[in-house]
């Protein structure tokens, strides 16, 4: 693999399901056996290869499209030779056991578009970059036989691994041919605004009717149409949302501007005939890859922009949508056609999201999961920051000794950890949850949920991260014994809701009760592995809305009955002895949400846990039992909070800023 070698300063060389007794035992015996066979490996694998919960990504430092526009003319005016991968110095080294990644550059081919996610994608995937200088004429099919020859090398030497394609525009043609020809190989494509629609687009039409005009002004009209003046708008405003000042936001505005106005001279540089070859490189690569399309057995990431003036992207993804059997879209309202290079975007974030990020040709959720970042924790909070305003979330824990402090000091540094506690209505104190451990401890809690809040997305229109992505990002697994175990083995942090769904949809009246059944599975699986179990409460959400209909009221309703067993089904929830559904809520002025965690419990040295059914169920009511106390003293508590209301709240921060934080009452 060549590298480039140039003088350059930017150098880029629960509710769980019911089972008999007998077969759940004979699980765990399987399970057992397995676990003493493979818990070290399983205690690696998730340990993240070296990945730091809350690492850096790169993407919280913006990105000076100087350092791009430079290192763009420093490649124009030096480079030389064959088309070639480089191995960005700025991705720094993957972690252990990373897939391969490659970068294909859209119809300018300089490779450098990726900049701004070198940090991030490197981190997790050993990153190459295609490179094609200005002056290269290679044809098109040699360019696909170039990349094809890279695939099939690393996948002979790493059979069982997948190969990542991230092409942008006409790199997009180059992978879905690659893909093509080689659907034996395991690869996954993330096709961004790929150029198979060029042949629909304005942009042809128009460098057409402008052929009198020189080479230069044409690919000048191009450039033009393909900047986005509200890109660099979102950038400023991000960096005055952070705390800084605006005028560092203006002056980040007006240099981004002025960059790309200062460095139209890299158009002299490029030779005369460019644009007719890239023009007609680019023809051959959509037609030879739209001839193929059908062959394509790839998983395919399309992200789509929906701004695109260059190409119809947006009517293209349906197309391609309806034809690659395996194609999820991720649309971007208010982007342009280089989507890699505008502000907001994340792709290891979505790759991630969309459950494409695997070591392995099947993904696993517990041995492929990559911790959250900087960044992910940063667009949890913006996503999560109204809901924390009107709940302002505070949490106690229990020490050893029983003293109750207020943080999470109370509860164990390092797992195997059980947290076991109550549902809120949907579920809303969770968001919260997670976040604290990830802010305070530096700890992902890896929630067990109902397989329902993992739906297969095919196609995201939203800005932003949605509850399924978050669920995603923070570890989120479905209710299996097989995850359960696993989780544990690796001695990790798990969270558990024993009343499931029936406590997620509870209806008036039974506000802040424990719906648990009799199964005493999760204290077994605990003495299996010798994991702390850490019983908690939390309370508060009728402070924040109120319930409008019990159970009784909704099936006495004409029609309730049958409405509440359709909204069961629709749900697909299994062995259910209650019906579900939801109650309507009206909002109050908020109150607070309330956590306590309580004394842990720890499980080592008690393994007739595992055998004996009476030693079991005692561990279960205690554990239970645990957690009622908790609901009880935090319900008592919260009367003595002077800030329990929101309008203390807004006051004191106003007094000592809006990033204070706001006592609470002594526990």
């Amino acid at each position: 693999m060549a590298t480039l070698s140039l003088p350059l300063r930017s150098q880029i060389a629960l509710r769980r399901p019911r089972q008999r007794r007998r077969r759940h035992d004979e699980f765990c015996e399987r399970i057992s056996c397995q676990s003493k066979q493979h818990a070290g490996s399983w205690r690696l694998q998730a340990s993240y290869k070296g990945l730091e919960t809350l690492h850096d990504d790169g993407y919280q430092a913006v990105k000076d499209l100087d350092y791009y526009y430079q290192s763009l003319g420093e490649l124009v005016e030096h480079d030389t030779g064959p088309p070639r991968l480089f191995c960005p110095v700025d991705a720094g080294l993957p972690i252990e056991n990373a897939p391969l990644m490659l970068y294909l550059p859209g119809v300018d081919g300089m490779g450098m578009g990726l900049f701004m996610h070198h940090k991030a994608l490197g981190r997790i995937f050993e990153l190459r970059c295609m490179h094609i200088p200005f002056h290269d004429r290679t044809p098109f099919e040699e360019l696909v036989a170039m990349v094809e020859d890279v695939v099939r090398v690393e996948h002979a030497t790493s059979p069982n691994k997948p190969i990542y394609l991230l092409g942008t525009s006409f790199g997009g043609c180059i992978a879905l041919a690659v893909a093509a020809r080689n659907p034996h190989i395991d690869l996954i494509l993330v096709l961004v605004n790929p150029a198979t629609s060029f042949e629909k687009s304005d942009i042809k039409q128009l460098l057409l009717v402008s052929s009198p005009l020189s080479d230069h002004a044409r690919i000048a009209i191009a450039s033009l149409l393909n900047y986005s003046i509200d890109n660099e708008v979102d950038m400023a405003l991000s960096i005055m949302r952070s705390g800084k000042h605006p005028f560092e936001a203006l002056n980040r505005l007006t240099n981004n501007i002025s960059a790309f106005l200062r460095h139209s001279n890299i158009l002299n540089k490029i030779p005369e005939d460019t644009l007719g070859w890239k023009l007609k490189l680019i023809e051959q690569a959509a037609s030879y890859a739209n001839c193929r399309l059908q062959s394509v057995t790839a998983e395919v990431l399309l992200l789509i922009s929906c701004a695109d003036r260059l190409l119809p992207s947006k009517s293209e993804a349906d197309r391609l949508q309806k034809t690659l059997p395996k194609c999820k879209v991720f649309f971007f309202e208010n982007h342009g056609h280089s989507l890699l290079l505008e502000y907001g975007v994340h792709v290891s974030s979505i790759i991630k999201c969309a459950d494409l990020y695997r070591h392995s040709r099947r993904y696993h959720r517990v041995f492929d999961y990559i911790p959250p970042s900087s960044t992910e924790l940063k667009e949890v909070d913006k996503a999560s920051s109204d809901l924390r305003f009107r709940t302002c979330p505070t949490m106690f824990s229990t020490m050893e000794d029983g003293t109750v402090v207020r943080g999470l000091a109370g509860v164990p540094e390092e797992g195997p950890v059980l947290l076991v506690g109550n549902h809120m209505l949907l579920g809303i104190e969770l968001i919260s949850l997670a976040a604290e451990f990830l802010r305070r401890k530096r700890i992902v809690v890896r929630g067990i949920a109902h397989p329902l809040l993992f739906p297969d997305k095919k196609r995201t229109s939203s800005e932003g991260h949605d509850f399924f992505d978050f669920l995603n990002l923070w570890g989120g697994v479905p209710m299996t014994y097989k995850y359960i175990y696993q989780l544990l083995a690796a001695g990790e942090f798990v969270l558990l809701y024993p009343g499931g769904h029936r406590e997620a949809l509870h209806c008036k009246g039974e506000e802040h009760r424990l719906f648990w059944p009799d199964q005493t599975e999760f204290v077994r699986m605990a003495a299996q592995f010798n994991a702390t179990i850490v019983p908690f409460g939390v309370v508060g959400e009728d402070d924040l809305m109120e319930l409008l209909c019990t159970f009784e009221d909704i099936r006495n309703a004409p029609f309730g009955k049958e409405m509440m067993q359709a909204y069961s089904n629709h749900l697909k929830l299994r062995d259910v002895d209650h019906e579900v559904f939801f109650p309507g809520v009206y909002l109050k002025i908020p109150g607070r949400f309330y956590y306590r965690f309580g004394k842990p419990i720890p499980t080592r040295g008690r393994q007739e846990v595992m055998t004996d059914r009476q030693a079991a169920s005692e561990l279960y009511m205690h554990v239970k039992s645990e957690v009622e106390r908790m609901i009880t003293y935090l319900l008592e508590k919260r009367e003595e909070d002077k800030f329990r209301s929101i309008a203390p709240r807004i006051m004191y921060q106003l007094a000592r800023g809006l990033g204070s934080e706001i006592p609470s009452f002594d526990p």
